[in-house]
Protein backbone atom coordinates (compact mmCIF):
# COMPACT_ATOMS: atom_id res chain seq x y z
CA UNK A 1 0.00 0.00 0.00
CA UNK A 2 1.37 3.40 -0.98
CA UNK A 3 1.92 5.84 1.92
CA UNK A 4 -0.18 9.02 2.13
CA UNK A 5 2.94 11.18 1.92
CA UNK A 6 6.20 10.69 0.04
CA UNK A 7 8.30 12.81 2.38
CA UNK A 8 7.28 14.67 5.52
CA UNK A 9 9.54 17.28 7.09
CA UNK A 10 9.08 17.99 10.80
CA UNK A 11 10.68 21.23 11.93
CA UNK A 12 11.01 21.06 15.70
CA UNK A 13 11.07 17.46 16.90
CA UNK A 14 9.81 17.90 20.46
CA UNK A 15 6.81 16.39 22.20
CA UNK A 16 4.25 17.14 19.48
CA UNK A 17 6.58 16.98 16.47
CA UNK A 18 8.19 13.82 17.80
CA UNK A 19 4.83 12.17 18.49
CA UNK A 20 3.62 13.01 14.98
CA UNK A 21 6.84 11.56 13.56
CA UNK A 22 6.55 8.37 15.61
CA UNK A 23 2.98 7.88 14.48
CA UNK A 24 3.81 8.56 10.82
CA UNK A 25 6.76 6.15 10.92
CA UNK A 26 5.10 3.35 12.87
CA UNK A 27 1.94 3.40 10.74
CA UNK A 28 3.74 3.66 7.41
CA UNK A 29 1.99 6.90 6.53
CA UNK A 30 5.07 8.48 4.97
CA UNK A 31 7.77 7.16 2.69
CA UNK A 32 10.28 9.19 4.69
CA UNK A 33 10.14 11.46 7.73
CA UNK A 34 12.92 14.03 8.00
CA UNK A 35 13.60 16.06 11.12
CA UNK A 36 15.24 19.46 11.41
CA UNK A 37 15.84 21.80 14.29
CA UNK A 38 18.33 23.79 16.28
CA UNK A 39 19.82 21.04 18.46
CA UNK A 40 21.70 18.18 16.81
CA UNK A 41 21.69 16.06 19.98
CA UNK A 42 17.90 16.22 20.07
CA UNK A 43 17.66 15.23 16.39
CA UNK A 44 19.98 12.28 16.97
CA UNK A 45 17.76 11.17 19.83
CA UNK A 46 14.72 11.54 17.57
CA UNK A 47 16.26 9.12 15.08
CA UNK A 48 17.13 6.70 17.89
CA UNK A 49 13.56 6.80 19.23
CA UNK A 50 11.98 6.32 15.79
CA UNK A 51 10.46 9.78 15.57
CA UNK A 52 12.22 10.50 12.25
CA UNK A 53 14.04 8.40 9.69
CA UNK A 54 16.87 10.91 9.38
CA UNK A 55 17.69 14.49 10.22
CA UNK A 56 18.96 17.44 8.21
CA UNK A 57 21.59 19.97 9.15
CA UNK A 58 19.48 22.99 8.20
CA UNK A 59 15.82 23.83 7.77
CA UNK A 60 16.39 24.32 4.04
CA UNK A 61 17.81 20.79 3.73
CA UNK A 62 15.00 19.45 5.88
CA UNK A 63 12.17 20.69 3.64
CA UNK A 64 13.86 19.79 0.34
CA UNK A 65 11.54 17.55 -1.66
CA UNK A 66 8.93 17.33 1.11
CA UNK A 67 5.30 17.24 0.06
CA UNK A 68 4.19 17.98 3.64
CA UNK A 69 6.03 20.28 6.04
CA UNK A 70 5.01 20.39 9.72
CA UNK A 71 6.22 23.39 11.72
CA UNK A 72 6.25 22.11 15.30
CA UNK A 73 8.21 24.92 16.91
CA UNK A 74 6.93 27.22 19.68
CA UNK A 75 4.26 29.53 18.27
CA UNK A 76 6.54 32.57 18.56
CA UNK A 77 8.90 31.01 16.00
CA UNK A 78 6.34 29.72 13.48
CA UNK A 79 6.37 32.70 11.10
CA UNK A 80 10.14 33.12 11.36
CA UNK A 81 10.61 29.48 10.36
CA UNK A 82 8.06 29.77 7.55
CA UNK A 83 9.84 32.82 6.17
CA UNK A 84 13.18 30.95 6.21
CA UNK A 85 11.91 27.84 4.41
CA UNK A 86 9.74 29.52 1.75
CA UNK A 87 12.48 29.71 -0.93
CA UNK A 88 13.28 26.03 -0.44
CA UNK A 89 9.82 24.46 -0.57
CA UNK A 90 9.04 22.02 -3.35
CA UNK A 91 6.33 23.01 -5.87
CA UNK A 92 2.94 21.91 -4.57
CA UNK A 93 4.16 21.48 -0.99
CA UNK A 94 1.71 21.90 1.87
CA UNK A 95 2.77 23.55 5.12
CA UNK A 96 0.95 23.17 8.42
CA UNK A 97 1.72 24.02 12.03
CA UNK A 98 0.71 22.63 15.42
CA UNK A 99 0.49 25.84 17.44
CA UNK A 100 -2.15 26.59 20.05
CA UNK A 101 -3.05 29.95 18.51
CA UNK A 102 -4.14 30.35 14.93
CA UNK A 103 -5.65 33.64 13.75
CA UNK A 104 -2.48 35.74 13.54
CA UNK A 105 -0.38 32.87 12.21
CA UNK A 106 -2.87 31.85 9.51
CA UNK A 107 -3.38 35.41 8.26
CA UNK A 108 0.35 36.11 8.13
CA UNK A 109 1.17 32.79 6.47
CA UNK A 110 -1.47 33.20 3.77
CA UNK A 111 -0.15 36.65 2.92
CA UNK A 112 3.40 35.29 2.60
CA UNK A 113 2.81 32.20 0.50
CA UNK A 114 3.49 32.13 -3.24
CA UNK A 115 1.09 30.45 -5.65
CA UNK A 116 1.31 26.68 -5.56
CA UNK A 117 2.17 26.43 -1.85
CA UNK A 118 -0.66 25.80 0.60
CA UNK A 119 -0.82 26.59 4.31
CA UNK A 120 -3.35 24.99 6.65
CA UNK A 121 -3.40 25.92 10.32
CA UNK A 122 -3.45 22.90 12.60
CA UNK A 123 -3.71 22.33 16.34
CA UNK A 124 -3.69 18.79 17.78
CA UNK A 125 -5.47 19.03 21.13
CA UNK A 126 -3.15 16.59 22.82
CA UNK A 127 -0.15 16.97 25.02
CA UNK A 128 1.55 16.07 28.23
CA UNK A 129 3.34 17.69 31.12
CA UNK A 130 6.42 15.99 29.65
CA UNK A 131 8.67 18.07 27.43
CA UNK A 132 10.81 17.19 24.43
CA UNK A 133 11.10 14.16 22.20
CA UNK A 134 11.75 11.90 25.21
CA UNK A 135 8.11 12.38 26.12
CA UNK A 136 6.86 11.65 22.58
CA UNK A 137 4.24 8.95 22.14
CA UNK A 138 2.97 7.44 18.86
CA UNK A 139 -0.51 7.17 20.40
CA UNK A 140 -0.63 10.73 21.72
CA UNK A 141 -3.29 11.75 19.19
CA UNK A 142 -5.49 8.68 19.42
CA UNK A 143 -9.12 9.89 19.66
CA UNK A 144 -7.93 13.44 20.37
CA UNK A 145 -9.33 16.51 18.64
CA UNK A 146 -7.18 17.76 15.79
CA UNK A 147 -8.39 21.28 15.05
CA UNK A 148 -7.86 22.50 11.48
CA UNK A 149 -8.47 26.15 10.64
CA UNK A 150 -9.10 26.63 6.91
CA UNK A 151 -10.13 29.94 5.40
CA UNK A 152 -11.64 30.99 2.08
CA UNK A 153 -8.07 31.10 0.71
CA UNK A 154 -7.17 27.52 1.69
CA UNK A 155 -6.56 25.29 -1.37
CA UNK A 156 -8.88 22.24 -1.18
CA UNK A 157 -5.99 19.87 -1.94
CA UNK A 158 -3.92 21.29 0.92
CA UNK A 159 -6.84 20.96 3.31
CA UNK A 160 -7.36 17.34 2.30
CA UNK A 161 -3.69 16.55 2.86
CA UNK A 162 -3.74 17.90 6.43
CA UNK A 163 -7.01 16.08 7.08
CA UNK A 164 -5.29 12.84 6.02
CA UNK A 165 -2.45 13.59 8.41
CA UNK A 166 -4.80 14.08 11.35
CA UNK A 167 -6.94 11.04 10.59
CA UNK A 168 -3.84 8.96 9.91
CA UNK A 169 -2.41 9.55 13.39
CA UNK A 170 -5.71 8.53 14.98
CA UNK A 171 -7.21 11.95 15.71
CA UNK A 172 -10.72 13.30 15.18
CA UNK A 173 -10.77 16.26 12.77
CA UNK A 174 -12.65 19.42 13.66
CA UNK A 175 -12.69 22.32 11.19
CA UNK A 176 -13.08 25.72 12.79
CA UNK A 177 -12.41 29.31 11.72
CA UNK A 178 -9.10 30.69 13.07
CA UNK A 179 -10.69 33.44 15.15
CA UNK A 180 -13.25 31.07 16.68
CA UNK A 181 -10.46 28.63 17.42
CA UNK A 182 -8.54 31.20 19.42
CA UNK A 183 -11.54 32.11 21.58
CA UNK A 184 -12.38 28.44 22.18
CA UNK A 185 -8.88 27.40 23.22
CA UNK A 186 -8.54 30.49 25.42
CA UNK A 187 -11.53 29.19 27.38
CA UNK A 188 -10.86 25.45 27.52
CA UNK A 189 -7.07 25.27 27.32
CA UNK A 190 -5.31 28.55 28.06
CA UNK A 191 -7.41 29.63 31.05
CA UNK A 192 -7.07 26.21 32.76
CA UNK A 193 -3.30 26.51 32.51
CA UNK A 194 -3.36 29.97 34.06
CA UNK A 195 -5.59 28.66 36.85
CA UNK A 196 -3.33 25.67 37.49
CA UNK A 197 -0.25 27.90 37.71
CA UNK A 198 -2.06 30.43 39.90
CA UNK A 199 -3.32 27.73 42.25
CA UNK A 200 0.14 26.24 42.70
CA UNK A 201 1.67 29.66 43.27
CA UNK A 202 -1.08 30.61 45.74
CA UNK A 203 -0.21 27.67 47.94
CA UNK A 204 3.54 27.71 47.34
CA UNK A 205 3.79 31.38 48.32
CA UNK A 206 1.92 30.96 51.59
CA UNK A 207 4.18 31.15 54.67
CA UNK A 208 2.75 27.80 55.75
CA UNK A 209 3.41 26.07 52.40
CA UNK A 210 5.88 23.54 53.83
CA UNK A 211 3.14 22.05 55.98
CA UNK A 212 0.38 22.38 53.37
CA UNK A 213 1.94 21.02 50.16
CA UNK A 214 2.84 17.58 51.57
CA UNK A 215 -0.84 16.89 52.28
CA UNK A 216 -2.04 17.96 48.83
CA UNK A 217 -4.79 15.54 47.87
CA UNK A 218 -5.55 13.99 44.51
CA UNK A 219 -7.85 16.84 43.55
CA UNK A 220 -5.06 19.39 43.95
CA UNK A 221 -2.57 17.25 42.04
CA UNK A 222 -5.03 16.53 39.21
CA UNK A 223 -6.11 20.15 38.92
CA UNK A 224 -2.53 21.45 38.82
CA UNK A 225 -0.89 18.73 36.70
CA UNK A 226 -0.60 20.96 33.63
CA UNK A 227 1.31 23.58 35.62
CA UNK A 228 4.35 21.32 35.15
CA UNK A 229 4.38 22.02 31.39
CA UNK A 230 6.95 24.15 29.57
CA UNK A 231 6.88 27.73 30.85
CA UNK A 232 8.48 29.01 27.63
CA UNK A 233 5.84 27.39 25.44
CA UNK A 234 2.95 28.71 27.52
CA UNK A 235 4.44 32.20 27.74
CA UNK A 236 4.38 32.33 23.94
CA UNK A 237 0.85 30.96 23.76
CA UNK A 238 -0.50 33.59 26.14
CA UNK A 239 1.20 36.41 24.27
CA UNK A 240 0.10 35.31 20.79
CA UNK A 241 -3.51 34.97 21.96
CA UNK A 242 -3.47 37.82 24.45
CA UNK A 243 -6.78 39.46 23.47
CA UNK A 244 -8.83 36.30 23.83
CA UNK A 245 -6.95 35.17 26.97
CA UNK A 246 -7.59 38.53 28.64
CA UNK A 247 -11.28 38.32 27.70
CA UNK A 248 -11.62 34.89 29.30
CA UNK A 249 -9.63 35.92 32.40
CA UNK A 250 -12.07 38.79 32.93
CA UNK A 251 -15.04 36.45 32.54
CA UNK A 252 -13.51 34.07 35.07
CA UNK A 253 -12.77 36.91 37.49
CA UNK A 254 -16.48 37.83 37.38
CA UNK A 255 -17.44 34.23 38.19
CA UNK A 256 -14.93 34.11 41.04
CA UNK A 257 -16.34 37.37 42.39
CA UNK A 258 -19.78 35.75 42.61
CA UNK A 259 -18.40 33.12 44.96
CA UNK A 260 -16.38 35.69 46.91
CA UNK A 261 -19.40 37.89 47.46
CA UNK A 262 -21.70 35.01 48.38
CA UNK A 263 -19.24 33.58 50.91
CA UNK A 264 -18.54 37.00 52.38
CA UNK A 265 -22.29 37.64 52.82
CA UNK A 266 -23.04 34.14 54.05
CA UNK A 267 -25.43 33.69 51.12
CA UNK A 268 -25.73 29.90 51.20
CA UNK A 269 -28.43 29.84 48.52
CA UNK A 270 -26.18 31.61 46.00
CA UNK A 271 -23.24 29.37 46.87
CA UNK A 272 -25.29 26.24 46.33
CA UNK A 273 -26.90 27.63 43.19
CA UNK A 274 -23.53 28.39 41.60
CA UNK A 275 -22.17 24.99 42.60
CA UNK A 276 -25.26 23.26 41.22
CA UNK A 277 -25.03 25.15 37.93
CA UNK A 278 -21.44 24.00 37.57
CA UNK A 279 -22.25 20.44 38.59
CA UNK A 280 -25.08 20.23 36.06
CA UNK A 281 -22.98 21.67 33.23
CA UNK A 282 -20.05 19.37 34.04
CA UNK A 283 -22.28 16.29 34.29
CA UNK A 284 -23.72 17.02 30.84
CA UNK A 285 -20.32 16.56 29.24
CA UNK A 286 -19.63 13.04 27.98
CA UNK A 287 -16.05 11.76 28.00
CA UNK A 288 -15.73 13.10 24.46
CA UNK A 289 -16.99 16.64 24.00
CA UNK A 290 -20.53 16.92 22.72
CA UNK A 291 -20.95 18.60 19.35
CA UNK A 292 -17.87 17.24 17.63
CA UNK A 293 -17.62 13.59 18.63
CA UNK A 294 -20.45 11.18 19.30
CA UNK A 295 -21.28 10.62 22.95
CA UNK A 296 -19.76 7.56 24.53
CA UNK A 297 -21.89 4.85 26.10
CA UNK A 298 -20.36 4.34 29.51
CA UNK A 299 -20.33 1.87 32.36
CA UNK A 300 -18.90 2.15 35.86
CA UNK A 301 -16.93 -0.76 37.28
CA UNK A 302 -16.21 -1.29 40.97
CA UNK A 303 -13.08 -3.40 41.25
CA UNK A 304 -10.69 -4.63 43.95
CA UNK A 305 -7.12 -3.34 44.05
CA UNK A 306 -5.42 -6.38 42.56
CA UNK A 307 -2.49 -6.55 40.12
CA UNK A 308 -3.76 -6.97 36.57
CA UNK A 309 -7.37 -6.03 37.34
CA UNK A 310 -7.64 -3.71 34.31
CA UNK A 311 -6.06 -6.29 32.02
CA UNK A 312 -8.48 -8.88 33.38
CA UNK A 313 -11.72 -7.15 32.46
CA UNK A 314 -10.22 -5.81 29.22
CA UNK A 315 -9.43 -9.38 28.11
CA UNK A 316 -12.96 -10.51 29.03
CA UNK A 317 -14.41 -7.82 26.81
CA UNK A 318 -11.95 -8.42 23.97
CA UNK A 319 -12.64 -12.15 23.97
CA UNK A 320 -16.33 -11.34 23.55
CA UNK A 321 -15.69 -8.94 20.68
CA UNK A 322 -16.43 -5.77 22.69
CA UNK A 323 -14.09 -2.89 21.92
CA UNK A 324 -13.22 -0.33 24.61
CA UNK A 325 -13.20 3.22 23.25
CA UNK A 326 -12.17 5.09 26.40
CA UNK A 327 -11.15 4.26 29.96
CA UNK A 328 -10.56 6.34 33.09
CA UNK A 329 -9.70 5.47 36.69
CA UNK A 330 -12.12 7.64 38.65
CA UNK A 331 -10.91 6.96 42.17
CA UNK A 332 -8.97 4.32 44.06
CA UNK A 333 -8.09 3.38 47.62
CA UNK A 334 -4.81 1.53 47.72
CA UNK A 335 -5.16 -2.00 49.02
CA UNK A 336 -8.96 -1.94 48.75
CA UNK A 337 -10.21 -1.01 45.31
CA UNK A 338 -11.79 1.70 43.26
CA UNK A 339 -14.08 2.69 40.41
CA UNK A 340 -13.28 2.76 36.72
CA UNK A 341 -15.24 4.37 33.91
CA UNK A 342 -15.23 2.47 30.61
CA UNK A 343 -16.66 3.95 27.42
CA UNK A 344 -17.97 2.27 24.26
CA UNK A 345 -18.85 3.61 20.84
CA UNK A 346 -22.37 2.14 20.64
CA UNK A 347 -25.23 1.33 22.98
CA UNK A 348 -25.11 -2.29 21.83
CA UNK A 349 -21.47 -2.57 22.92
CA UNK A 350 -22.39 -1.00 26.24
CA UNK A 351 -25.13 -3.58 26.82
CA UNK A 352 -22.87 -6.44 25.76
CA UNK A 353 -20.14 -5.18 28.08
CA UNK A 354 -22.50 -5.11 31.05
CA UNK A 355 -23.63 -8.66 30.31
CA UNK A 356 -20.10 -10.01 29.83
CA UNK A 357 -18.69 -8.32 32.90
CA UNK A 358 -21.52 -9.45 35.16
CA UNK A 359 -21.17 -13.00 33.87
CA UNK A 360 -17.52 -12.83 34.90
CA UNK A 361 -18.29 -11.63 38.41
CA UNK A 362 -17.65 -7.90 38.04
CA UNK A 363 -19.79 -5.24 39.72
CA UNK A 364 -20.89 -2.96 36.92
CA UNK A 365 -23.61 -0.42 36.24
CA UNK A 366 -24.69 1.73 33.34
CA UNK A 367 -23.72 5.37 33.61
Amino acid sequence: MNPDFKRVAILGVGLIGGSLGMSLCSRGLAGEVVGAGSRVENLRLAVELGAVNRYAGTLAEGVAGADLVIIATPVSATITVLREILPHLAPGAVVTDVGSTKDEIVQTAENMLPNGIGFVGGHPMAGSEQNGVRGADPYLFENAFYLITPTAKTPPGALEKVRRLAIGVGAKVVEIAPERHDLAVAAVSHLPHILAASLVNTVARMPENESILPIAAGGFRDTTRIAASSSLMWRDIFMTNSNQVLKIIRNFRAELALFERAIEQGDTDSIQSNLEDARTARASLPAKTKGYLPSLFEVILTVPDHPGIIAGFAVCLADSGVNITDIEILRVREGEGGTIRVGFATEKEQENAIRVLRENGYTVRKR
